[in-house]
């Protein structure tokens, strides 16, 4: 991980097309401003994690349905 200092105003350039710039420092709450292609996919990592869990819970009920229907056809 690459870990960078930056003021207000100040900015990264991640490629040769993605840019993050500090609009704002305060009260220990950092306000970012991204610019990058629209093919480019952002968003906040807690947000993908709630995603992931949501989609693996899911997909352990449907398994479980699933199986109980493939069970009752099999016993027609």
């Amino acid at each position: 991980m690459l870990v960078l200092a930056r003021k207000t105003d100040e900015s990264i350039l991640i490629g040769d097309n993605i840019h993050v710039k500090v609009i704002s420092i305060e009260k220990g709450i950092v306000k970012l401003g991204i610019d990058a292609p629209k093919d480019v996919t952002i968003i906040r990592d807690e947000l993908a994690q709630d995603v992931a869990d949501m989609n693996i819970e899911a997909s352990k009920h449907a398994k479980t349905e699933n199986l109980e229907d493939l069970s009752k056809l099999i016993k027609k």
